[in-house]
């Protein structure tokens, strides 16, 4: 059952992010102040997705690779403390800050310098949780990979 949580609530996950960091730029770029406040605003409503989905992404994926050994399994645990950091203490309160600003329709320099911020270490984590995927993908055997890669002790 848990080798077939993780990967939809990994997959989940990432589409979530997906949609936050596309919604966010796309609006920036091409809709008026209305549509980006609308972006800002449901977004942290989005975390009622996202956060279970990456605990449970997390502990499935300690379950699985607890007894796992080799490189592929030691750069996934390398990158998950920055995603989990990254996300926790920059990530959230950004985005409750954006949207904050965002109800209010301040959208000054302070608004867009955090913005600027969240989009660069908001595709910093896309990135490594796309690499997470990638490996995991390899483990699997799924990727052209060889499962024995993480052999078992």
């Amino acid at each position: 059952m848990i080798k077939f949580v993780h990967p939809i609530a990994g997959t989940l996950a990432l589409a979530m992010l997906l949609l936050f960091w596309l919604s966010t730029a796309l609006s920036e770029l091409f809709a008026s102040n209305t549509v980006v406040a609308t972006v800002k605003v449901l977004i942290p409503w989005g975390f009622l997705i996202l956060i279970p989905a990456l605990a449970i992404v997390g502990a499935s994926g300690l379950r699985l690779g607890n007894s796992w050994r080799g490189s592929v399994i030691a750069r996934k645990r390398r990158r998950m403390p920055f995603i989990a950091a990254n996300g926790i203490l920059i990530l959230i309160p950004s985005a409750l800050y954006l949207s904050s600003k965002a109800q209010t329709g301040e959208f000054d320099t302070a608004f867009y310098v955090v913005q600027i911020v969240e989009l660069v270490l908001g595709a910093t984590n896309i990135t490594l949780l796309s690499l997470n995927m990638r490996d995991g993908f390899r483990l699997s055997g799924k990727l052209g990979g060889n499962s024995a890669v993480a052999a078992r002790p």
